[in-house]
């Protein structure tokens, strides 16, 4: 039990001071347009991955969709698009989600 509680505290240290001494290092330096540009651009890389390991699944060694999370998500994007307000559209389409995996 106690090994488990280090190994979080551990990771929670090296997770937050790597992260404050990049972002000491960086607040003071000019970036470069073409670094400024990649780093845009990975937050959106990384959501489309986390979004597509939750929509493809294995089932029985074979990559199969899981159309309620496909669902919910297609949902909370429409509702973005229209709503304009984040959670209100995440808590929208987490409930419709749901209910696509209960009635699918």
């Amino acid at each position: 039990m106690h090994n488990k509680w280090l190994f979080i505290i551990l990771l929670f240290l090296s997770t937050y001071l790597s992260r404050f001494i990049g972002l000491e290092t960086m607040a003071r330096r000019k970036m470069n347009p073409t670094l400024h540009l990649y780093f845009s651009y990975v937050p959106v890389a990384i959501i489309s991955a986390l979004l597509v390991t939750q929509v493809l699944t294995t089932t029985n060694g074979q990559t199969v969709i899981s159309f309620p999370v496909l669902i919910g998500c297609l949902a909370t994007a429409i509702l973005i698009k229209f709503l304009k307000m984040f959670l209100p559209s995440v808590v929208l389409g987490v409930a419709i989600g749901l209910l696509a995996r209960y009635f699918l």
